[in-house]
Order: C-alpha cells, then sequence, then structure tokens
C-alpha cells in the first residue's frame, strides 16, 4: 500500500507534512495579503510619532502582551465591555501585532484617554495603588531610564524601508520628540492611543 510506504520513509513524510502545511498556510494568509481592507490603514490611522514608538517597543521589551490583548472579537460581550470590535486596518503600522490571546489583565485595544496620564504613572509604578486586586508587576525603572532617541530614529528609518510613510522630517526631529522623556512617558503615550481612533467614531 503506498500509504505504508510514507509512513515507513521519515524524510518522505517530512517532506509532505511540509508541502500540507506549506499549502494550508497558502490558502490561509494570501487572500488577507491581497484584501485591500487588511492592508489599507483605517481613516485616521497614522504610522506612530518618535514617542509613541518608543513607548510600544517599551510595552512588547516588558512583556506586556503576555497578559494583556489588543484584540476586540465581534462579539456583544467583547464590545459591550471594551468598545468597538477591531479591524485589521487599526494594525497595518504594527510589526509585529500585538493580538495577543492571554487576558490576565484586560484587553487594551481601546484603553487611551480612557485614564489620566497620572492614573497610568501610579499604575506603572504600584498596581495595587489604583487597582487593588491587581496582581501586575511593578515597572519602577521606567521612570529613571530615558528614550534613546538616535534609536528612535533608526527604527523610523527601518520602517520606512518596510513601508510606513515617515517623512525626512519626522526622522530628524525624532530625537528631539523624546529628548528628556523617560520610558515610562513614552509608554504612557503609547497606552494614550490605542484605539483612540476607531473609539471615537
Amino acid at each position: 500500500m503506498n500509504h505504508e510506504k510514507i509512513e515507513k520513509n521519515v524524510n518522505l513524510m517530512a517532506i509532505l507534512i511540509v508541502v500540507v502545511i506549506s499549502i494550508g498556510g497558502l490558502i490561509e494568509l494570501v487572500p488577507l495579503m491581497l484584501s485591500a481592507d487588511a492592508t489599507e490603514a483605517y481613516e485616521g490611522v497614522e504610522p506612530y510619532p518618535a514617542l509613541q514608538l518608543a513607548g510600544r517597543d517599551i510595552y512588547v521589551r516588558e512583556g506586556c502582551y503576555g497578559c494583556h490583548s489588543q484584540q476586540i472579537r465581534p462579539f456583544r460581550s467583547e464590545t459591550e465591555r471594551y468598545g468597538p470590535y477591531s479591524v485589521a486596518g487599526e494594525f497595518v503600522y504594527d510589526r509585529p501585532f500585538q493580538f495577543g490571546s492571554k487576558r490576565t489583565g484586560p484587553d487594551l485595544a481601546r484603553v487611551g484617554k480612557r485614564y489620566s496620564d497620572d492614573w497610568h504613572r501610579i499604575h506603572m509604578l504600584n498596581p495595587r495603588d489604583v487597582v487593588p486586586e491587581s496582581n501586575m508587576p511593578s515597572y519602577p525603572w521606567l521612570a529613571n531610564a530615558e528614550v534613546d532617541g538616535e534609536l528612535v530614529a533608526a527604527k523610523m528609518r527601518a520602517l520606512r524601508l518596510l513601508g510606513d510613510p515617515y517623512t525626512d522630517a519626522d526622522i530628524e526631529n525624532a530625537a528631539a520628540a523624546v529628548a528628556g522623556k523617560t520610558e515610562m512617558d513614552a509608554l504612557i503615550n503609547y497606552l494614550q492611543n490605542l484605539g483612540t481612533v476607531r473609539s471615537a467614531r
């Protein structure tokens, strides 16, 4: 029997598994990549300015995505709690996406402008001061570390190569835009922007 030959030949089995997974992946990914809804920015969505870009990188570096998702599913229980469901056009400038899957903490897709900067600052320094039952860790070091302006400018140049519409002026002014700002300032600025374009509509 043919299937016995395949099952007994490890190399052939591995090649066929790779072929099947590749075909399945293409069937899933190619239509999404060609869909304008997935590749064009939602109206009002712009690439992250320098301070927010730095904040997003801190969010990734500190592993915030491990406990917080940024994807509201199109279910009534989700939209009533968090706001309008997420659409692909909101995330065209996110690399990598911060969709997440685990919600140890609340979804942050629409957290922008929900709380004051001072609330976020206190929450980062000691989450239990504002949410007594919180199991989120504290991030006091963010208040002392300054944002590296040259690194932000370099990241903007790299993102422009990937298609983000940063101008020469955006890149030249990046270091000045983050001068004297702490990593906590940057992270708060990033959080205060999340979901504000769509939730305002």
